[in-house]
């Protein structure tokens, strides 16, 4: 589950390591640019909840290999259209793609790690370990062929559809014979649960408002070219590679919300240091940045299941789908405004989003996960909040 993860979200991450591409390429503006990310998120945005509410119901192990698959095609397609009406198309399949992927990838990753913090750490890595090789992998196809080239890109999704693909009788394993998702004992708290995604919102505004512009801004502050650009972005993913790992073994030895609420915390003060300290050691804040963003994500997946354990997908989709793709529809307001000023200008609200968030996790309580399958030891938080 977590390599194909890997597949599905490099695909994710490469819509805006092509940003650069697109402006050097076909002179877009900083507007149309974050349109591009726009156009993959918003659709995204619309359907994740639908899928989610499916994957309530019905078992649809299909959708993974069958997203995998659209989501390589898309990013595959972005390079050689025509228009930017088609660009923007092409990455909206991307979008869907995403979409369809993340509910039921949740679900089944969650009944796999039977309740650990720390395996569901290892799941969530594997998206950000895509992510973090998106800009490495674009580089290599797109700075070489040029936009020209990106059906190349379509690789990783094809053997992500064979991994998810060899995940699917695992998923089926946890459903009953009907076809019918399983749903557990417990109440859901709905106040809570909206408490949590309004932070994940703000922490989603924030990442990709800094996937989105971070590589051009990191060459405009030290003076270097695309290779500078490209690393400040490869900083910001990679660090997912650590904090989410780390995330989960820091949730079960200090609980889950306490962990969150320190994140958001240095999220401040790293965004800040990225916006307004000069020079290289930019890269440094980048990498805190990283940090902040990324320990929480895995939490914020199984906090959001546990505050509704009767709605698992959609929980999952909101958290893992839906709020990443939110954060998209903020990006061409920035780019506005980037054009109207400048970038750093731009940028200066990020600041300001985890403030917003931190308050929203105030007052949380440590929500009861629903119980392990017999016989199979669940991890449990003792931090109530």
């Amino acid at each position: 589950m977590s390599l194909g993860h890997a597949c599905v979200d490099v695909h994710q991450g490469a819509v805006a390591a092509l940003v650069p591409y697109f402006v050097a390429e076909r002179a877009y503006s900083y507007a149309a640019a974050s349109g591009v990310v726009l156009a993959a998120s918003l659709l995204s945005s619309l359907v994740q909840p639908l899928f989610g509410a499916l994957t309530d119901r019905w078992a649809l192990p299909w959708l993974l290999p069958l997203s995998a698959l659209a989501g390589g095609a898309g990013v595959a397609l972005s390079g050689v259209t025509g228009s930017y009406p088609l660009t923007l198309a092409a990455v909206a399949v991307t979008g869907v793609g995403v979409a369809a992927y993340h509910p039921e990838a949740a679900r089944a990753a969650r009944d796999a790690a039977r309740g650990s913090h720390t395996a569901m750490g290892w799941f969530s890595l594997g998206g950000n370990v895509g992510f973090a090789l998106a800009p490495t992998l674009v580089w290599a196809v797109v700075a070489t062929g040029g936009l020209g080239a990106s059906p190349l890109l379509l690789a990783p999704s094809v053997a992500g559809a064979a991994l998810c693909a060899a995940a699917v009788r695992s998923a089926r394993a946890a459903r009953v014979p009907d076809g019918r998702a399983t749903v557990p004992a417990g109440t859901d708290d709905w106040v809570s649960f909206l408490r949590l995604t309004g932070a994940v919102v703000c922490r989603s505004v924030v990442f990709v408002g800094l996937s989105t512009f971070v590589s051009l801004y990191v060459r405009e502050r030290t003076g270097g070219g695309d290779t500078a650009g490209t690393a400040a972005l490869f900083v910001l993913y990679a660090g997912g590679a650590v904090g989410t790992v780390a995330g989960g073994r820091l949730a079960d030895r200090y609980g889950r919300l306490k962990v969150v609420r320190r994140s958001y915390v240095l999220t401040v003060l790293a965004v800040a240091g990225v916006v307004l300290v000069p020079g290289p050691v930019v890269y440094l804040f980048v990498a805190l940045t990283s940090a902040g963003l990324y320990v929480p994500f895995s939490l914020h997946i199984t906090l959001a299941q546990d505050f509704l354990p009767r709605r698992v997908g959609t929980a999952s989709g909101v958290t893992l789908g839906l709020t990443v793709s939110v954060g998209g529809l903020a990006a061409p307001a920035l780019g506005a405004l980037a054009d109207a000023t400048s970038l750093q200008v731009a940028l200066l609200p990020l600041v300001a989003l985890p403030v917003v968030g931190r308050l929203l996790l105030r007052g949380l309580c440590e929500p009861v996960p629903p119980a392990a399958p017999a016989g199979v030891p669940a991890e449990h938080d003792a931090d109530v909040g």
